[in-house]
């Protein structure tokens, strides 16, 4: 076995022990793509001699082909979180102290092995805005609505060692990252734990991490390896169980040119998520290389790296050069940190080098000079188009610009006009560009049009101190652009109402209006439930949209709006230069400002005035609404025996079916399912909060899955959004009464779905709620990548269908089954499966699946019946040697 070969940085930062990777691997680091080069580092500090070499071989062998079927482990340095995935997973972390103490265990040693941050971010509801007291009101209201939920993260900051919660107005977990978590290098002490690492020793290694919410490659920007996982998945991180994965596919972008003046990182970012999508990008590591990286900010390239989701990659990765030092000393990190960060990155081949031709599995070209200002939309991220083009895209979609005005309201009016998520308010030069078109528009006389719903939620505190420096805000204010807020918001569905007339002209009049946003996705009714047209856009933009109030228009040619005299208004009046942008910036830029943002914004006098359980257990009230012990999580069930699996499709689904469709968001009705259960046990009708609120309670999330209305069964005909057809009675019910009643007869279920099944938010309840169901396998003809993961991590198989067997185009019938050649036991990754469908009438079709397991340590989680039954069992097992010891 290898001997891992060790070297030392000294500077400013004292001396730190280091991996030589140039020795481990020679002259072919440099070949390797730089994520490689992270993850190469990560395989050497694995204590078994036998995984390091294992993984060694593997990287480098990877270089022959730019493709392998090997896989290795990842052992993150940290995780992170936000309200409404660390709520589901707080919930189980509860229910599994339960579950070890009532089989005789110690709950107290269930605790994360790696440090877990949290932000609260994902609850912020846009109810108030355009007015100066906005702020203050929304944070109100966010703390009454979700005051049990937040004592329940202060129970678990207090319990559960390891744990750190960002409270309510601190900003979007990402920005977080960006601004005060990222060290880009960290330091680690280490002592004994590894052959290699005797004594007490400080070590310096790269910043990794695993994060709840797709979004968390922003931090790819400053050169950090992180990517999104479910919230099954970050368990299994918590609890030492390493992610595994095949060594991944690196797609190289290759950038040349800079930029030209007028246009920002947003348009760059939807070029790319626009060319890699074309690519057929699913789930490989995405790199970006070559000259013209050096032009883009750190700022810049994390705008990109954010929207890695989007165009359908792990990560969007960035090297480490002097733009990611200028980004640490911007945000206040300290000179010997800074110093670590160029010594250890140019010691390792980790500092980027422009003219370097790494070794990508495929290379795509991009020329930032040839990008100009453009949207995305009105309904996928992927579809860029010029400005030019918004009306025939709208005409496409069912609005008709310049069609029968409604109560005075446009049939195109944009109803939503939001500057908001981390995506590009993390940026503060794009921030600037808004606030100087607002500026120049109030100095000219204009105004938004009364149906307009403006507001701002950048990700950061920060970001009001700088503006206001700037002398920037009123500007935004009188906009009505003032700061509603410091949370993901809009961006996330959790805009609020629509202004009144706006929301009784979709009602009674047929309105269709659009949003505007600067945000990162725009499905049907995800910005809101009456709004199934949005526009992506750079925040610039999305203050010329409000300001014209329509979205049919084309923004860069049309008159905007008239002065008080009556002169028409251009936005190339009001589009401002990059000298303008540059100057506006420094003006505001103080690096103090993080740390001084981030301290007011932690001491929340509302969260300090939060009581808490003090206990190791958490004591559930059975009357509550928000938290509900999951019956998931238990010890598991053995492993079926082998045959023939004979099911029921619950669900036959389209293409594009995302977790937005599968998980219920947005707010609760009082007429759904969901609601009518609230409802019965005393809540309000009027203000049943939103789905992500409730995410701890698995009745209200088992009855709200699939009722998304824009969900179409294609099971029969004649069902609405959430419904089924109970095959041996043939009764329409909802889906989660259909699955009880399958359940009762001993009747298991599968459901099937077409292309980029599960694609969107990293929702662990999206497989959850299929294991709630008690499906036992999805059928898709392909899956998006978290969602595959969070269905193994659930005990769910999911299998994909050769492409000329579409579910949709099948036209099941209720009585159709399928018989799924079933053998647990047996399973390894990749396995080809038979299925045959067996129509009611006697006819069959039979085709061969492939289960989507990626590795052994895949195949495991699906024979323990999932990732929880698996930390239980290992828990269980060391608190009984921890008492034997002591004995």
């Amino acid at each position: 076995m290898i001997e891992i070969p060790v070297t030392t940085i000294t500077g400013a930062f004292g001396t730190r022990r280091i991996v030589d990777l140039h020795a481990a691997a020679g002259a072919r680091l440099g070949r390797m793509p730089w994520v490689h080069r992270v993850l190469l580092e990560n395989v050497l500090r694995q204590p078994e001699p036998e995984v390091r070499q294992a993984g060694l071989a593997a990287l480098l062998g990877w270089l022959d082909t730019g493709r392998s079927e090997l896989e290795i482990p990842f052992a993150p340095q940290r995780i992170l979180m936000h309200d409404t995935t660390c709520g589901p997973a707080l919930t189980d972390i509860a229910a599994m102290r339960d579950a070890l103490a009532e089989a005789g265990g110690d709950p107290s040693l269930l605790n994360p092995s790696v440090p877990v941050a949290t932000s609260t971010d994902h609850s912020l509801a846009v109810d108030v805005s355009a007015t100066r007291d906005a702020l203050p009101r929304n944070m109100a209201r966010e703390m009454e609505r979700n005051a049990e939920r937040y004592r329940f993260m202060k129970w678990a900051a207090a319990a559960v060692r390891g744990f750190r919660v960002f409270p309510p107005g601190t900003g979007i977990m990402h920005t977080i990252n960006l601004e005060r978590l990222a060290t880009v290098v960290a330091t680690e002490r280490r002592d004994g734990v590894a052959p290699w690492a005797r004594g007490e020793t400080l070590w310096a290694v790269p910043d990794t991490l695993v994060g709840t919410d797709s979004h968390t490659p922003m931090v790819n920007g400053i050169g950090v390896l992180g990517w999104g996982v479910g919230g099954i998945e970050a368990e299994g991180v918590m609890f030492d169980v390493p992610v595994s994965l095949r060594v991944p596919e690196v797609i190289g972008v290759r950038l040349r040119g800079a930029l030209p003046e007028g246009s920002f990182a947003t348009d760059l970012a939807l070029a790319v998520t626009q060319l890699l999508r074309r690519a057929k990008v699913a789930g490989e590591f995405v790199e970006f290389f070559g000259p013209g990286i050096g032009t883009l900010t750190a700022g810049q390239r994390a705008v990109v790296s954010n929207m890695a989701p989007e165009y359908g990659a792990t990560t969007g990765m960035f090297p480490i050069d002097g733009q990611t030092l200028d980004y640490l000393r911007a945000t206040g990190r300290d000179a010997a940190q800074v110093a670590l960060v160029e010594a250890y990155a140019k010691a390792q081949a980790l500092w980027h080098d422009p003219g370097a031709e790494p070794r990508y599995t495929t290379v795509l070209e991009l020329d930032l000079a040839a990008l100009r200002p453009s949207v995305a939309g009105p309904r996928r991220p992927q579809d860029r188009l010029a400005p030019a083009e918004v009306s025939a895209a709208l005409l496409s979609a069912g609005t008709v610009p310049g069609g029968r005005a409604v109560d005075g309201i446009p049939a195109d009016a944009v109803a939503i006009a939001a500057i908001t998520s981390c995506t590009n308010t993390s940026d503060f030069p794009l921030l600037v560009a808004a606030a100087l078109v607002a500026r120049k528009a109030r100095a000219l006389g204009l105004s938004v049009p009364g149906w307009v719903k403006t507001s701002l939620t950048p990700g950061s505190p920060s970001a009001e101190r700088r503006l206001r420096r700037a002398g920037l805000l009123d500007d935004l204010e009188a906009m009505g652009f003032g700061v509603a807020g410091y949370g993901c918001a809009t961006c996330i569905g959790n805009s609020g109402p629509l202004l009144p007339a706006v929301s009784r002209a979709v009602e009674t009049g047929g309105l269709k209006p659009v949003a505007v946003l600067s945000g990162n996705r725009n499905f049907p009714g995800r910005v809101h439930a009456q709004v199934d047209n949005a526009f992506l856009a750079s925040p610039p933009l999305v203050a010329a949209y409000a300001i014209a109030g329509r979205a049919g228009l084309d923004i860069m040619r049309d008159a905007l709006g008239h002065t008080p005299d009556g002169r028409a208004v251009y936005l190339h009046e009001l589009w401002p230069g990059a000298a303008e942008i540059e100057a506006a910036t420094a003006a505001g830029l103080d690096p103090a400002d993080i740390d001084a943002a981030g301290r007011e914004a932690d001491a929340s006098p509302g969260w300090a005035a939060l009581e808490a359980p003090a206990t190791p257990r958490f004591p559930w009230a059975p009357s509550s609404t928000y938290l509900r012990r999951p019956p998931f999580v238990s010890f598991g069930e053995a492993v079926p025996a082998a045959g023939v699996l004979r099911a029921q499709p619950l669900l036959v689904l389209g293409d594009d079916i995302t977790t937005d469709h599968i998980s219920p968001a947005g707010a609760i009705p009082a007429s759904s399912d969901a609601g009518r259960w609230l409802v019965e046990r005393g809540e309000n009708p009027r203000d049943l909060n939103v789905y992500a609120s409730r995410r701890g309670n698995w009745e209200v999330m088992l009855r709200g899955l699939f009722t998304n209305r824009t969900v179409v069964n294609h099971l029969g005909s004649g069902h609405g959004a959430g419904q089924t057809v109970f095959a041996p009675t043939g009764e329409v019910l909802p889906a989660w009464q259909a699955a009880a009643r399958y359940a009762e007869a001993g009747l298991p279920v599968v459901m099937l779905a077409g292309e980029r099944y599960g694609t969107g938010s990293s929702r662990d309840w999206a497989a959850k709620g299929a294991q709630l169901l008690g499906v036992r396998a999805v059928l898709a003809n392909s899956f998006e990548r978290i969602h595959r993961s969070n269905l193994v991590g659930m005990g769910v198989l999911p299998l994909r269908l050769p492409g000329d067997w579409r579910a949709e185009a099948m036209a099941l019938q209720p009585g159709d089954t399928l018989a799924i050649d079933w053998d647990p036991a047996g399973l390894e990754p990749w396995r080809r499966i038979a299925v045959t469908l067996h129509r009611a009438g006697g006819e069959t079709v039979s085709t061969t699946a492939t289960a989507l397991i990626e590795t052994a340590r895949e195949v495991r989680l699906l024979q323990a019946g999932g990732m929880i039954p698996l930390i239980l069992r290992q828990t269980l097992e060391r608190s009984r040697q921890g008492k034997l010891l002591s004995a």
